[in-house]
């Protein structure tokens, strides 16, 4: 596609059920992805002797959503790192889906800042490694604001701290699908949720290394606006992205 549509259109969910953002989610997916099929398979006409036309460009999405309790498991997981039982989760108010992200399991609740980028990455760039490491470089800038030094953990996806020594402790998850260089879901920043939560899973299959947030690290509650807002910035500078 010689064309690049850099304009993304930026939508604030609130807090939404994670079934039906995930339905949400995937109706726009399925969509751009059907758009881009076609696109490419009039470009293929044209090329055999057809009239050239201006093509539509495939639309891009930045979702910021919260969710009620729940926890997900990507279809790399095991789900015996989920460590509650039917009962256990109705204790905890808490619903349990099996999805199809990369990863293993993860917590989303009130407090965790969640976004879901619905990106065509040939408006941008086609690299997955690229991007997952573009958006924790997003991330790594946001907690940098707050005077917060975050980095990688060479070999696991997210943002961590002290990833270098035994006090690790993620702060960050991701898990994404691509399909024709689309993408769908996305990360979760724990700013201010009740880490118990995460007592009930072995997060992102990981059993040795701690959990944090914004909350456990400032020593204070954080406006998760705000963060937004801040993520939404650096996520757009970094990809060059136009929010509109």
């Amino acid at each position: 596609m010689s064309r690049k549509n850099k304009q993304v259109v930026l939508q604030d969910w609130g807090l939404t059920d994670y079934k039906e953002a995930w339905e949400r989610q995937e109706a726009i997916f399925g969509e751009t992805v059907k758009l881009k099929t076609e696109i490419r398979n009039r470009q293929v006409l044209t090329g055999a002797g057809g009239e050239p036309a201006e093509e539509p460009l495939t639309p891009n999405y930045l979702i910021f959503v919260e969710h009620p309790h729940v926890y997900t498991l990507g279809k790399s997981g095991k789900p015996e790192h989920l460590l509650l039982d039917a009962n256990g989760l109705k204790e905890k108010n808490a619903v349990y889906y099996p999805i199809n992200r990369g990863g293993d399991i993860t917590y989303h609740g009130p407090g965790q800042l969640v976004s879901y980028p619905i990106l065509d990455l040939d408006n941008f760039f086609t690299d997955i490694h690229l991007y997952l490491r573009t958006l924790e470089e997003a991330v790594i800038l946001t907690l940098a604001d707050y005077g917060l030094q975050a980095g990688r953990y060479p070999g696991y996806t997210g943002v961590w701290f002290d990833a270098d020594n035994e006090k690790a402790r993620k702060i960050c998850a991701m898990g994404v699908r691509c399909s024709r260089w689309v993408t769908m879901h996305g990360l979760a920043l724990n700013v201010n949720p009740d880490l118990d939560y995460f007592k009930n899973i072995v997060p992102c299959g990981i059993d040795d290394k701690n959990v944090t947030s914004m909350q456990q690290e400032l020593g204070r509650e954080v406006n998760i606006k705000e963060v937004q807002e801040i993520l939404t910035r650096h996520i757009s500078v970094l990809f060059g992205m136009e929010i509109i």
